[in-house]
């Protein structure tokens, strides 16, 4: 049996208080703001009506996308050398689109409204409908793929069918999260046909940070705790699949910054000049959370490093937020409608309400991921692959 999993004696009891106890002073902060003065507790307004909140939704519930992903790539796909990280990515994928969820839940105002307003009127011609429906098949559909893995049923024909759905789930749901932005003509920094790809790419980069980021966090971050086949997986293909998908992610983000700096459309332009490249921090965001990291994981001396990897997980972590939060504002900063005609863009600062439910969610995350690695076996993985690579059992 393997004992290096710290989160299952009492550091994992002291992360789970600590982030259960910031989810729940945060979230007590948040509503007790909005009952008393409602939407006006956040910083946006009829010209930018959304803000941070659904950016911290959008980061969580690409994430969540990413990490379903990658779980696919054993289940469906049939890569076996990523079995190490089916169990725990499916529950991440869970819980991380839950903690967004509950995110936007708080952002919508009467949340309680759609347990009735959605099922007696479907709004089939809605993109957000459809997000709705999509995610909640993702959740259901992650669900029973980790109640068959916690039954040792990997590989039967049932939970093959089942991995294929989710997949599928996940494909549609983040799709058409990205279609909620790119069929927005009147927001031109937004209407891309080609949102969707964008979204994947992304999704798998986050993904594959969180997966880094929570493996190493469980096995106190050293690598020589982890069972045998996890530690290969980190030291060959999983480093390799970073650098290439964070590749990606440069490359398309550098496509839509040169086609946003030259183009003649003036408010995508504008965006561009003034908004994105004009401030220090969305610079630093894209200069240090994703190019940097993708230059360190290119260089083969330094990828497999187990200090590396962390490091880089955690940049692209803060990077993809910051993405995520500069779309999201940027598609609104030219007033609808009024475009260049109105001189200057509309400013936005996320208030401390605001702030408090990207807090909650990220506690909730933290706290739901001690749980489960307190409760759960998430380094599991099929008998069959622990005999066929000489390793042991993991509880």
């Amino acid at each position: 049996m393997n004992n290096g999993n710290i989160l299952k004696g009492p550091l994992g009891t002291g992360l789970l208080i600590v982030s259960a106890a910031a989810a729940i002073a945060a979230f007590g902060y948040a509503m007790l703001d909005l009952m008393a003065v409602g939407h006006r507790s956040f910083n946006t307004s009829s010209q930018m009506p959304w803000g941070q909140p659904i950016a911290t939704y959008l980061y969580f519930a690409l994430a969540s996308s990413g990490l379903g992903m990658i779980a696919a790539l054993p289940l469906v796909f049939g890569f076996k050398q990523f079995y190490p990280l089916a169990k725990r990515s499916i529950y991440l994928a869970f819980i991380i689109l839950i903690s967004g969820m509950a995110v936007l839940a708080m952002e919508l105002g009467h949340v309680f409204r759609m347990l009735w307003v959605i099922p007696f009127n479907l709004q089939i011609q809605s993109a957000m409908f459809w997000m709705g429906v999509f995610y909640v098949a993702d959740l259901l559909f992650l669900l029973w793929k980790f109640q068959k893995m916690e039954g040792r049923e990997w590989d039967s024909r049932t939970s093959r069918q089942i991995g294929i759905a989710s997949f599928l789930a996940v494909l549609l749901a983040s799709g058409n999260l990205a279609l909620i932005f790119g069929m927005m003509s009147m927001r031109p920094f937004w209407f891309d046909g080609l949102m969707p790809i964008y979204f994947y790419l992304t999704a798998v980069a986050s993904g594959l940070a969180a997966v880094v980021f929570f493996t190493y966090l469980a096995y106190g971050f050293r690598r020589a705790a982890m069972p045998a086949a996890m530690r290969a997986m980190f030291e060959g293909p999983l480093p390799k699949l970073f650098a290439a998908v964070l590749g990606g992610t440069v490359l398309f983000i550098a496509v839509r910054a040169i086609t946003g700096l030259y183009t003649n459309n003036p408010e995508i332009h504008l965006v561009w000049r003034d908004f994105l490249f004009a401030s220090p921090v969305y610079q630093a965001s894209l200069w240090l959370g994703i190019v940097l990291p993708f230059a360190i994981m290119l260089m083969a001396g330094l990828r497999g490093n187990p200090a590396v990897q962390v490091l880089v997980s955690m940049a692209v972590f803060a990077g993809l937020f910051a993405e995520r939060y500069f779309f999201v504002v940027g598609g609104q900063v030219v007033p609808l409608f009024r475009g260049t005609w109105e001189w200057g863009l509309i400013e936005y600062t996320p208030s401390l309400t605001e702030w408090a439910l990207t807090i909650m969610g990220s506690a909730m995350l933290f706290a739901l991921y001690a749980a489960g690695e307190r409760f759960l076996n998430l380094s599991a993985m099929p008998d069959d692959f622990l005999a066929a690579n000489g390793s042991e059992a993991t509880a």
